[in-house]
């Protein structure tokens, strides 16, 4: 079974300095349909302009990648961890027993669009901790590259619950295709352009929830940047 989830359906805030589309509830947009999908729960899609952002503020016993489209990020936080996060790289910060941090624009003149995504911990109470790495074009050209995985495999970001992330690249015609465990559940979300996924074709910040399938079959069709989440 796949259900879509087209972009216009999601929730939506203009801060002025932030413009941010919710794939769930979150904040002041609350929808009792859209609370999550197995253990993924926050992907929202962040527009923050030149020199602004998100102040410091706590997280606790969640799971937190940052996926920049455009731009860079800035990131500090009360571990000591400063970075700026670009388009290639993959950040993962594990909010365990509480963490502080911020997120800013780091340039003065340009917007940094990217994707924030929230992952439910498999249990409560880890230790705070903080990866960061980069995956080429070349890597993620045509197919899907593993970028975030319970165990670290193939050099991916190491989450702390049974979820695998992988980023793939997709001109028109190029596809790949991923199969699915018994019992495994998967997310797509286009970031970029247009895909066509198990046949239905998506658009930029459309997604689809695929339970009781065998596979899930992405190809492009407009320059596709496809994220796909395998959960249990």
């Amino acid at each position: 079974m796949m259900t879509i989830r087209r972009a216009e359906e999601r929730g939506h805030a203009d801060h002025g300095w932030l413009n941010s589309f919710h794939t769930f509830s979150f904040a002041d947009y609350h929808d009792p349909a859209h609370m999550g999908f197995r253990s993924l729960r926050v992907i929202n899609e962040d527009r923050v302009q030149p020199s602004k952002g998100f102040g410091t503020h706590r997280h606790q016993n969640m799971e937190i990648i940052s996926y920049v489209l455009e731009g860079g990020l800035q990131h500090r936080d009360s571990m000591g961890t400063g970075s700026v996060i670009r388009p290639g790289d993959v950040q993962r910060m594990s909010a365990g027993t509480g963490v502080a941090h911020s997120e800013f624009n780091a340039s003065s003149t340009e917007l940094v669009h990217f994707l924030q995504i929230w992952l439910l911990p498999s249990r409560p109470g880890i230790a705070p901790g903080y990866e960061q790495k980069s995956f080429s074009r070349e890597e993620k050209d045509g197919r899907l590259r593993l970028v975030a995985s319970p165990d670290g495999g193939g050099g991916s970001v190491t989450v702390y619950t049974d979820a695998r992330l992988y980023a793939g690249l997709f001109a028109s015609g190029q596809g790949a295709r991923h199969e699915l465990a018994p019992g495994r559940h998967a997310w797509v979300h286009v970031a970029r352009g247009r895909a066509r996924v198990n046949g239905q074709e998506l658009g930029a910040g459309d997604a689809a929830a695929l339970s009781d399938e065998g596979a899930v079959s992405i190809e492009g069709v407009d320059g596709a940047e496809v994220l796909l989440f395998d959960l249990a």
